[in-house]
């Protein structure tokens, strides 16, 4: 089995609703994300799936983060508890939108994790069960 990993970074800014310390006001994030994919099959030029490849489709999902107000966006706005701009919710949401960018290339290379880190000693890592 074979694991691949890769990080892009995006900054942006947030207030988490329902919150009650400091982060309830608005503040900004270097956000880090970090894709983990893993496969037994290697392609024709013996890789599971290509560096640059899998860091252009994580920079393509997480460049519409970028330099925004994230309780704006489609994803974190309406104010239910699953919509909060949460390092949970951001690493959830990234995660299933590089899984249907990345089951298009074959041979199949499947989504492991997406980890999210708010700051160097903060992070979440979402995966699915």
């Amino acid at each position: 089995m074979f694991e691949i990993r890769v990080r892009s970074s995006f900054a942006a800014a947030h207030r988490l609703n329902n919150h009650r310390d400091k982060c309830c006001r608005l503040h900004g994030h270097t956000w880090e994300v970090e894709a983990v994919v893993a496969g037994r099959e290697l392609n024709d030029t013996g890789m599971l799936i290509d560096f640059s490849v899998l860091k252009h489709e994580l920079r393509e999902v997480v460049g519409v983060f970028d330099h925004s107000f994230l309780n704006e966006l489609a994803p974190f706005s309406g104010g239910h508890p699953g919509n909060n701009p949460t390092a949970e919710n951001l690493a959830r949401h990234i995660f299933s939108e590089l899984k249907a960018r990345l089951s298009e290339y074959r041979p199949p290379a499947t989504l492991v994790s997406v980890t999210v880190w708010e700051s160097p000693g903060a992070a979440v890592t979402y995966r699915e069960e």
